[in-house]
């Protein structure tokens, strides 16, 4: 397809640039131009021979375009725990609710849940998640069928997986499609002994592949691997060599100064999850220091189950608000830099560097805000606004690889929200007779 946006407002998240008015072209699934309408009439001038013909031509109506946002962190098949363990210690939550609902759930279930969770996805303006969860190909088909991009992290641990499956589905989601690819990691410290991440780290080496993991989400689990090997999780998982190709980790509450130069030094994300961490009272990360020392902080929803929403307006107000809370300053972690932690730095933390902002050979990953919505206006400032007024209801269009996934309400992903509803129910009710068999 190939679609004219004129009459927008655009936000191209390049650094320094402000939003301004003018078109954005889409040629297939690449963005061809990108700028004013004069700029627009001398890029006909001198691309005359192209004779483009628009398949649509879409008058955005001084609406927002920008950089979709990137979930950073999540386990979209999770869907199916949403609301249904909640107000529990997080150890009761993990141990007495998720593991015995996960333990029934097939590869079939965890495709239609994914799906599910894309269509949050997709009407919130995301294009993209750093998924980690059980059966890795049926999350890759629901993703490639639907059009969304996923880059799957393993969640090994002594329970469940092993290095040689790690290694086969390295092999066979990566460079099969434009929407899937998978990284090296593991569940956390605390599920996996030295023996098994020392084989991990030697497929981290042997595929040159960054590595993430869930580390000092509590300060128990902090704490605790302190004490089974005098070193916090981010230095534990250094000293094997984890993180020789970079990478980073999920949640970081509880990460200390030490943890922050060795981040720092390697060129490592800290993805937050200021949702989830909020509401499993896991508490505040220290997100002001992250950016000082330049760790580039990505953000992410972390799953439905925890959250319980999959929703980056949500995670944008909170990662500040609470950073000004823990630091007792209400200038601390600026909005402008929140945009770009939901946009840019998650795309780059999941390696997605070809649609991390909006210009002319980026992949078209576009998201139209509406600001006829009552929380736009007065229009001050458009970029703060998104994050301290935000919310999903101002997604108009999600576009994702040239294709448009959602626009004012309908969904295009090849197959109905009603179905994907019903199907949950049904997983949900067999399930719940299953346990209590």
């Amino acid at each position: 397809m190939n679609i004219r946006f004129y009459n927008a407002r655009i936000l191209t998240m390049e650094e320094g640039k402000k939003v301004f008015e003018g078109e954005l072209w889409v040629k297939k699934e690449k963005i061809i131009f990108v700028g004013t309408k004069e700029e627009a009439g001398k890029y006909f001038e001198t691309h005359a021979s192209e004779m483009l013909v628009w398949d649509e031509e879409i008058d955005c109506n001084k609406n927002l375009l920008m950089p979709t946002f990137k979930n950073a962190h999540t386990h979209s098949a999770m869907t199916l725990m949403r609301s249904r363990a909640d107000d529990l210690p997080l150890n009761d939550w993990l141990n007495k609710q998720i593991f015995p609902v996960e333990a029934k759930m097939t590869g079939e279930d965890i495709y239609y849940l994914t799906k599910l969770a894309i269509l949050e996805y997709v009407s919130g303006g995301m294009s993209a998640c750093f998924d980690m969860y059980l059966t890795p190909y049926t999350v890759a088909d629901a993703c490639r069928e639907a059009g969304f991009r996923c880059v799957q992290v393993s969640a090994i641990n002594n329970f469940s997986q092993t290095p040689e499956l790690v290694e086969e589905w390295f092999n066979n989601i990566n460079g099969k499609d434009p929407f899937n690819s998978y990284i090296i990691g593991c569940h956390a410290e605390y599920t996996c002994s030295e023996e098994l991440l020392l084989k991990l780290s030697d497929l981290i080496h042997k595929y040159k592949s960054p590595f993430f993991s869930h580390m000092s989400e509590t300060k128990a689990e902090h704490d605790g691997c302190i004490e089974r090997h005098g070193m916090t999780p981010v230095q534990y998982f250094d000293s094997l060599g984890m993180f020789d190709f970079g990478g980073g980790g999920y949640h970081l509450v509880w990460a200390d100064d030490k943890d922050i130069e060795i981040m720092a030094d390697k060129g490592l994300y800290a993805v937050s999850n200021p949702g989830s961490n909020t509401k499993l009272a896991s508490g505040i990360a220290p997100i002001s220091d992250f950016v000082k020392r330049g760790v580039p902080v990505a953000l992410g929803t972390d799953g439905p189950a925890s959250n319980n929403s999959l929703d980056m307006f949500k995670e944008m107000f909170l990662v500040t608000g609470l950073a000004k809370l823990r630091d007792m300053d209400a200038s601390s972690v600026d909005a402008i830099n929140v945009l770009k932690m939901a946009t840019v730095n998650g795309a780059h933390a999941m390696g997605l560097k070809d649609c991390d902002i909006l210009a002319e050979g980026k992949l078209a990953d576009i998201v139209m805000i509406d600001m006829t919505q009552p929380e736009m206006h007065p229009i001050n400032n458009i970029e703060k606004n998104l994050v301290y007024a935000g919310c999903k209801q101002d997604v108009k269009m999600t576009m994702i690889h040239g294709d448009i996934k959602y626009r004012d309400g309908i969904f295009n992903i090849g197959v109905s929200p009603d179905e994907l509803y019903d199907r949950a129910e049904m997983i949900k009710a067999r399930i719940d007779k299953e346990l209590e068999q």
